[in-house]
């Protein structure tokens, strides 16, 4: 049970549904992640992933909020405000994603 619980905490995700390894001499930034409409104050009528760079939050196109479990369990995106490294750009106010790796939790901030 110890090591589950270490292993779920301790370790990034990475999408599937994306490129599994950061391109090369492309920009990655480290990014808050969270659920748009819960945590960032989004239009939508759903519960849709979104990122926030700089100060200003983006809907995230080509990653899927399901991709690292519930968004409403313990550390959720609609729960909890997460950090992930990404790369992609901004299109027409929608961040499309090429890369989009979950951080780790640290055990402090895990409740």
């Amino acid at each position: 049970m110890a090591f589950f619980i270490f292993s779920a905490v301790g370790y990034g995700q990475i999408a599937t549904t994306v490129n599994a390894k950061p391109e090369p001499g492309k920009k990655l930034m480290t990014v808050e992640a969270s659920c748009g409409e819960c945590n960032f104050g989004m239009d939508g009528n759903n519960c849709d992933l979104a990122v926030r760079i700089d100060g200003k939050p983006y809907f995230v196109d080509g990653v899927a909020i399901t991709e690292f479990g519930h968004p409403h369990d313990k550390n959720g995106f609609c729960v909890a405000i997460r950090k992930a490294e990404v790369q992609g750009e901004v299109v027409n106010g929608r961040f499309k994603a090429t890369y989009f790796k979950l951080l780790g939790i640290d055990k402090k901030d895990s409740k």
